[in-house]
């Protein structure tokens, strides 16, 4: 950063102030050990020292000057705003970029600053360029970029650009964000007919010593099933338990995180017609190694009915693959259910994990699409996502069987929680309901009624005085949602009742609430649409190359229709693998162009957004996780390089190269950082 009285030099990974007018990025020479960069100061006549990207000075001979015009001594006074040049480029040879800015103080007096230090600039190279080293560089190789930044050229781009689609896949939720530990807490899993399967719960001990199964006995009405644990054994008499007990353990998914020191919640329900004495313990996935450990003990009269009980656990040790116990040496029935155990520091008090969530948080989403995706339709209706159902007390929630990706969610994350998590990330929500229509059965439009969509939307929104505002009181949030979106399915479009379908919820949502805007899942790209919509749906899955080519797609998109939603794009196949560089170039030259056409794009996500190690039902992701570690690909970084595009203003950007086949894309934004209000321009350029 400098004032307009302060000199300047230049440089790049030195982190020195260069004026950005007409600097040349040139080839290296080959086998050159570095590429040069901007001249820092000549060491003697004839020579000239130059630094590269990681800052380290080496020495070349050449006339031609690196800037147009050369760098006068260091004691002028710079001519237009200095701005320092942030390079992700690495010391392998590859081409250097030429860059021309004009009006650097017209940024600034745009945006209402009155002296040169009032702008910070960055340069983003997200270079992958084959094509020059499988066929080698020549001396002339250049691309001239050219930023029209007067302020009357500047577009605004829309607050909301980019933001998340969240779906239930891949264990991206149960296992993933959702911070419970107990896999199948209910024992609902196996289906309502008892006996059933409990996986993933299993029996310690003998089949002498204690014999499970399960029946429909719970004290919750849309969750029956409850485990029984008969206990053979006990602590006197001709058949002695072990001294550890018998009973039942879980693993969690694929291993509970129990972390030294930190406290976690359990809460489960029991009954029996005996006295009780059951040992509750965190343990190492042998058993051998106990965490913490705390005790039930109640008489007969106590637990003769269904009763809660709850336990604090401080762990004195860490294990990444641990598992809970109930075990017990007393001879007798006992049944639980609804057994959750829940870590006490979860992303804001909520119920998240925080250290997933934190990432998506680094991201800045402007909005959250939920709760999918095919999750929303289900393989068969009687498998979708039925909000009501994931509504009220966790211990009353049902669960379901996603049978799309295939696993079981007791829908602890439900519809209030996914817009508490919008609400805690300061993202819009967009709610994505059933329409009726499954991947493989569909509800004739005759037969719809929108009554159920809007009932949800008054859940978000309604006052506390309403019906379903009052539901939603109870659960601990007062205020209303700012639910401003609603996607009327997924996918469906071109299906044979979407149409009718659509029809009816959009009349009726409309008629209740005309500030919310519908999206259809029919895209209007290309085409215009053939009724009415506030924003249509898009999706795109292909290869590096072809989503590269796509940069230009919305260039053609009528400005008079509704806006786009790309809500699902990535790069898959070979290109991606479980994530690569390749993709995450491919999506960067497609999100630009988003960029350059916001005037008609107004929200895009990446998809899918989570995958945990243990069940990969999609790839590539943008986070990978497991019980206890996360890291992003690079599809997930590259989302960063945008997290400040939404809200910015846009200003035209070209880049022309001198050579053939040369794939480039660039743009420009000007931003400012409310944490100082320093504002920003960055060019990014793939």
């Amino acid at each position: 950063r400098l004032a307009s009285n302060e000199t300047w030099s230049a440089g790049v990974a030195s982190g020195l102030p260069i004026p950005i007018r007409r600097a040349l990025f040139h080839p290296s020479p080959r086998g050159a050990a570095a590429p040069p960069t901007c001249p820092r100061r000549r060491s003697r006549p004839g020579r000239k020292r130059w630094r590269d990207f990681s800052g380290h000075p080496f020495e070349g001979r050449g006339t031609a000057p690196l800037l147009n015009p050369p760098l006068q001594p260091q004691s002028r006074t710079a001519p237009s705003v200095a701005c320092p040049i942030r390079s992700f480029a690495s010391s392998i040879p590859r081409p250097f970029l030429r860059l021309e800015i004009d009006s650097c103080s017209d940024i600034v007096m745009g945006v209402g600053e009155t002296s040169y230090g009032g702008m910070l600039c960055s340069i983003f190279l997200l270079f992958a360029l084959p094509w020059c080293f499988a066929h080698g560089l020549e001396a002339n190789q250049s691309a001239l970029l050219t930023v029209d930044a007067s302020p009357q050229s500047g577009q605004k781009v829309p607050d909301t650009l980019f933001g998340i689609f969240f779906e239930e896949i891949n264990h991206a939720g149960a296992g993933g964000i959702w911070a419970e530990l107990v896999s199948n807490r209910g024992f609902e899993a196996g289906g309502p007919n008892t006996p059933s399967n409990i996986d993933p719960w299993s029996i310690i001990g003998q089949e002498s010593f204690i014999y499970v199964s399960t029946d429909r006995t719970s004290c919750f009405p849309r969750n029956e099933v409850a485990l029984r644990m008969e206990v053979l054994c006990d602590n006197t008499g001709s058949v002695i338990c072990p001294s550890d007990g018998v009973g039942i353990y879980n693993p969690g998914y694929w291993g509970m995180n129990i972390e030294q020191g930190k406290t976690y919640k359990l809460i489960l329900y029991v009954r029996s017609l005996d006295s009780i004495n059951i040992s509750v313990s965190l343990t190492s996935s042998d058993g051998l190694q106990k965490l913490a450990s705390g005790s039930i003990l109640a008489d007969a009269s106590n637990v003769s009915n269904w009763t809660r009980v709850e336990l604090l656990l401080k762990s004195v040790a860490t294990n990444r693959n641990s598992r809970l116990q109930l075990t017990t040496t007393n001879k007798g029935v006992v049944w639980f259910d609804q057994v959750s155990l829940m870590p006490s520091d979860t992303y804001k008090g909520h119920g998240f994990r925080k250290e997933l969530v934190s990432m998506i948080e680094d991201m800045k989403p402007r909005f959250i699409r939920f709760p999918g995706g095919s999750y929303v339709e289900g393989e068969w209706l009687r498998n979708a996502f039925r909000w009501r159902e994931t509504i009220g007390p966790w211990e009353e929630r049902p669960g379901h069987f996603g049978d799309v990706w295939l696993y079981w969610t007791d829908d602890g994350l439900g519809y209030l929680e996914y817009l508490q998590l919008a609400e805690d990330l300061g993202a819009s929500p967009i709610w994505v309901f059933n329409n009726g229509i499954s991947q493989n059965d569909e509800v004739d439009t005759t037969a719809i009624l929108p009554f159920d969509v809007l009932d949800s939307i008054e859940f978000a929104r309604g006052s506390r005085d309403s019906k379903w505002g009052s539901v939603r009181a109870e659960m601990g949030h007062p205020e209303p949602f700012q639910l401003e979106y609603v996607a009327i399915g997924n996918e469906d479009c071109g299906k044979k009742f979407y149409q009718g379908n659509y029809m009816k919820f959009y009349n009726a949502i409309k008629a209740a609430y005309p500030d919310i805007k519908i999206i259809s899942n029919c895209d209007g790209s290309s085409r215009p649409l053939d009724h009415p919509a506030d924003l249509f749906d898009f999706h795109v899955y292909t290869s590096a190359r072809n989503l590269f080519s796509m940069t230009n797609h919305f260039d053609r998109t009528s400005r008079n229709g509704p806006k786009a939603f790309v809500s699902e794009y990535a790069v898959t196949g070979s290109d991606a693998g479980t994530g690569s560089l390749l993709a995450s170039l491919g999506e960067a030259a497609f999100l630009i162009g988003l960029e350059r056409n916001s005037d008609v794009v107004e929200m895009a996500s990446y998809a899918p957004l989570f995958v945990n190690t243990h069940d990969r039902r999609w790839n590539p992701d943008a986070i990978v996780f497991n019980s206890w570690q996360q890291y992003g690909t690079p599809s997930y970084w590259m989302q960063l390089f945008f997290k400040e595009s939404s809200g910015a203003i846009f200003h035209p950007t070209k880049i022309q190269a001198s050579f053939s086949g040369a794939a480039l894309v660039a743009s420009t934004i000007t931003w400012q950082d409310p944490a100082d209000n320093s504002k920003y321009l960055k060019i990014k350029v793939i």
